[in-house]
């Protein structure tokens, strides 16, 4: 490839081409490839990396920690989960429907995992997110009234496809949570997608938040268009530390 081709291609910001515009060349010339065939791959090429970039910049603005995939998820560990459901969450029609979904069950079974892994199948597939767990929405909220901040904050929770809310009923939450959290649902109800994860029934959350009405309204909005997934079983975790302790034991 000779250097004003490469000056070209570096002024047209055509990095993806850049990289792979050496073997396409040999490929073309082995293979006898058209010009059609040859601009068709390169293109390909270009655009593969931009998708992959944007991919990536989703991810980091999506905020959610770790990496967790349905491929990582072990299945074998509680039988009773459906992947059917899972999977068919996981292709993001409830988002394109304006439908939410609630996982709850006991610490460790899983909720969180799953949750991660279809928000980064719903980045692939093009949908934006962003995850919070409750503890961190209601102190960006709070931190906003001392600012006075513009509604910068309730924009972030409303303009993403779709929202995880996580760690609902770990403890206790401050006061005027049940507001903050009311103006999130109500705001996003049948016109944007909400993932929620719970440790407790939702017949607590009025006590979790320290405000009955207001998880009445939460749950009338929420409820009304969620697939609600309940898991039960022993915790993932606490597995991972007994089979540590059975091997310490046998040394």
């Amino acid at each position: 490839m000779n250097e004003n081709l490469k000056h070209t291609i570096r002024q047209l910001r055509l990095s993806g081409m850049g990289l792979s515009l050496e073997v396409r060349l040999q490929e073309a010339r082995t293979a006898n490839l058209d010009y059609e065939e040859f601009l068709e791959l390169v293109l390909q090429d270009e655009m593969n990396v931009r998708n992959n970039r944007l991919i990536q910049r989703r991810i980091k603005a999506a905020n959610i920690p770790g990496n967790k995939t349905l491929d990582q998820f072990n299945w074998d560990f509680n039988r009773k989960i459906s992947r059917k459901q899972i999977f068919d969450l996981a292709s993001c029609n409830f988002i394109r429907e304006g439908g939410d979904v609630l996982f709850i069950g006991p610490p460790g079974v899983g909720k969180t995992h799953l949750a991660q892994a279809i928000a980064l199948r719903a980045i692939k597939s093009g949908f934006t997110v962003y995850y919070r767990s409750v503890f961190d929405l209601v102190r960006d909220f709070l931190k906003e009234e001392i600012l006075i901040d513009d509604n910068r904050v309730i924009k972030k929770y409303l303009k993403p496809d779709l929202l995880i809310v996580d760690d609902m009923g770990l403890k206790q939450l401050p006061k005027r949570s049940g507001e903050y959290l009311f103006e999130v649902i109500m705001r996003r109800y049948e016109l944007r997608s909400t993932i929620m994860t719970s440790n407790r029934p939702i017949e607590e959350w009025g006590k979790l938040i320290g405000d009955v009405p207001a998880a009445g309204a939460i749950l009338d909005r929420f409820l009304h268009h969620a697939e609600v997934i309940s898991i039960n079983g022993k915790s993932y975790r606490l597995k991972d530390k007994s089979s540590e302790k059975a091997k310490s034991l046998d040394n």
